[in-house]
């Protein structure tokens, strides 16, 4: 591999792909709901495109593949319980999302979440929700900066923390360049490349490896358990396996950086053309990943040699960009992680850009009309995430796994509730965001974890607690219209 030429083709398609959200400024307007929500104009295709490749950007490219190489092609019911949690949500939320985030102008989730049937805000809802999109989504933010810290290590031998610096840099350009739009923009060019650059990784896998029959036989020579569909011992059967993972695919309605994206959306007319664009994408990418995490294990059967067990999830994500390195032509290997290293970022900055619009819409509401305290608030986000990729010691999918099954829990119930207009008090809207995140980690902590996906138990409470408030007649609550 000739690392010049590598090095000069990764530099001009990032370059490219920062571009891209540097354009977005030509039309951006000098406003918070512009610089938060992209003034509700973004049509149905480029949301599609944005909104999958947000979701799925670092979480895939290096977590999931990392996790098939681990596992085998058990990933296969990670991904589809995934699959149909989010077909659900398509069905029933985002739709009514749009419509409510407009007709009560709300520029961020938390307002969305703390406005009650009547049109009134719940101030102490929404900042609570403010405070925790900041701790969570910091998180989550920090594993996709990691994950941009991962690929540079592959491809130069740089330490982890100079990926890391670097790519905060660009997530303030892209932030500061045209907040939301610029988001947008730069995730649907990168959607486009990341399912071609996947595609060339699997096609030069499989021209490596052989085919899919000779892939079995090589899995089953290196360990005959990556062929296992089913793991052993679920402690609550197979059906509830996948149904966890069914609820971790429901999540979504908890990530206020992805659906930040339906509230800007153009109108509820588009929704349609943007979950055909979505689920097209999405089928394609999670078919080919998982693929190619199966020929890493083949092609790479030493990833982890060596390596301390607590650090082997670490290791087998340098899977994909080691991956790419062995397989691919000079240019390929430039164009592929690329996008994947400005996809994470462009994910990134929607989550921090989501964190910023809590603080100065919800935590600290003075500022709401402020711009420019909008764009200092980023730069303190951004550095609050980037201090977190440098101390942490998990994975990109340990983080991403622990900050989506939070937030999913945190807010998901909440904003069932306030879509179906039902009433909510203060104090049990509180209750339920302590206890949908309390219920995760304590499920985390269990034997049953690896048997029940966490975010399961993680929405289940929260709503019991709704529902048996409800069954006692909803004492000491006014209706809310």
């Amino acid at each position: 591999m000739s690392i010049p030429v590598v090095v000069v083709t990764f530099l001009v398609f990032l370059a490219a792909f920062t571009g891209v959200g540097v354009l977005s400024a030509r039309v951006k307007e000098d406003t918070t709901d512009d610089y938060l929500v992209a003034s509700r104009t973004i049509p149905g295709w480029m949301t599609g495109l944005s909104a999958v490749s947000t979701n799925h950007s670092g979480f895939m490219f290096i977590g999931l593949i990392g996790f098939t190489w681990r596992f085998g092609v058990e990933a296969v019911w990670l991904m589809a319980g995934w699959f149909l949690g989010d077909l659900l949500c398509w069905w029933w939320v985002h739709h009514r999302v749009r419509e409510r985030s407009e007709a009560i102008e709300a520029a961020s989730f938390p307002a969305l979440l703390g406005t009650r049937a009547d049109g009134s805000r719940d101030v102490w809802v929404t900042r609570a929700a403010g405070l925790l999109t900041f701790f969570f989504l910091g998180g989550y933010a920090a594993a996709q900066i990691n994950a941009g810290g991962v690929t540079l290590h592959a491809l130069f031998g740089w330490p982890m923390a100079a990926g890391a610096i670097i790519g905060t840099v660009i997530v303030v350009l892209y932030c500061f360049s045209g907040g939301l739009r610029a988001s947008i923009w730069t995730d649907s060019a990168q959607a486009i490349v990341m399912v071609g650059a996947m595609a060339a990784l699997l096609a030069s896998c499989m021209m490596r490896a052989g085919g899919f029959e000779a892939l079995g036989d090589q899995l089953r020579a290196i360990d005959p358990s990556l062929l296992q569909w089913v793991p052993d011992d679920l402690a609550f059967g197979f059906v509830m396996y996948l149904v966890g993972f069914t609820a971790a695919g429901v999540g979504v309605i908890g990530q206020p950086h992805i659906m930040v994206r339906f509230m800007a959306i153009r109108d509820t007319k588009s929704i349609r053309t943007a979950g055909t664009v979505y689920f097209v994408w999405y089928a394609l990418f999670t078919f080919a990943a998982i693929l190619v995490g199966l020929y890493g294990r083949v092609l790479l059967p030493d990833l982890a040699a060596g390596v301390p067990d607590d650090q082997v999830a670490a290791a087998t994500e340098l899977a994909m960009p080691t991956l790419a390195m062995a397989v691919l032509p000079d240019v390929l290997v430039g164009l592929t992680l690329a996008g994947l290293f400005s996809a994470t970022m462009s994910t990134a900055d929607s989550q921090i850009l989501s964190c910023s619009a809590a603080i100065t819409q919800d935590v600290a509401p003075r500022f709401r009309h402020d711009y420019r305290a909008s764009k200092i608030s980023t730069l303190a986000v951004a550095a609050l995430a980037l201090g977190i990729a440098l101390a942490a010691n998990d994975g990109v999918f340990a983080l991403v796994v622990g900050a989506w099954s939070a937030l999913g829990a945190a807010f998901g119930p909440i904003l069932l509730v306030r879509l179906a207009r039902a009433p909510l008090p203060s104090w049990l809207a509180g209750a339920m965001m302590v206890a949908g995140p309390a219920t995760v980690f304590a499920w985390g902590a269990t034997p049953w974890s690896a048997s029940l996906f966490r975010l399961l138990p993680g929405l289940l409470v929260p709503l019991a607690l709704y529902g048996t408030w409800s069954a006692l007649g909803r004492p000491g609550t006014p209706r809310e219209g």
